[in-house]
């Protein structure tokens, strides 16, 4: 079954294309890296399929979209705010709900940030932030993960270990790393950008990071 297929439509901001011809299906359960150098379309890429699903989305955009005076629960409960109503959401900002504040920790424990759960998340790193988006799109019910660069600001094994979580709880992702390597250790297929356009898309098995270097020569 397909989760996204796209066709060929150009797609941009405001009166200028970003990508042109785009054409992309994505099958459930698939892990996908996009990669190549800044400004080759992955985010308009992301945004696209975002647009286009036919899955429910779990998001971690590059600008994270945190709250930074509420706390590590408050943001990551936020993933989950269209299945309560508007007195429970309400309710949760002074009184969290025994069973809200469990299910965000167990969340926070596979990510070892339980201890952060009352912090607010501006007195945090930007690693514990950017995990911090990773709980919440983790806690909503999107089985379709899209993150852009959603590793970043973390070193090489806490990357690892956030992606496989990732994977382990998505059924599908979708995510624009930097790392080559990294890429190709987590994903089954490997997808890369260049001005605008998808011209490369292989299965990552068997491939080294050389193989990608077309990508970033100018």
């Amino acid at each position: 079954m397909y989760v996204v297929e796209l066709s060929g439509e150009p797609t941009g901001y405001s009166d200028k294309v970003v990508l042109e011809d785009v054409r992309l299906s994505i099958r459930a359960g698939e892990r996908i890296a996009l990669i190549g150098e800044s400004g080759a379309g992955k985010t308009t890429l992301l945004k696209l399929i975002e647009k286009r699903a036919s899955a429910p989305v779990a998001l971690v955009p590059q600008e994270l979209g945190l709250v930074r005076a509420l706390t590590v629960f408050h943001n990551v409960y936020m993933g989950r705010l269209n299945r309560n109503s508007l007195v429970h959401n309400l309710r949760n900002l002074v009184w969290p709900a025994r069973r809200d504040v469990e299910a965000v920790r167990l969340i926070l424990e596979r990510l070892r940030m339980e201890d952060k759960l009352y912090t607010p998340v501006g007195q945090l790193s930007g690693g514990q932030q950017q995990r911090t988006a990773v709980a919440r799109a983790l806690h909503s019910e999107g089985s379709l993960f899209l993150g852009d660069e959603p590793v970043s600001a973390v070193d090489d094994h806490q990357a690892r270990a956030l992606l496989a979580t990732v994977a382990e709880a998505k059924e599908t992702v979708v995510v624009a790393l930097h790392e080559r390597a990294l890429a190709l250790s987590f994903a089954q297929r490997i997808i890369g950008m260049k001005e605008g356009q998808i011209v490369f898309d292989s299965p990552a098995d068997g491939l080294t990071p050389d193989d990608l270097d077309h990508l970033y020569v100018t």
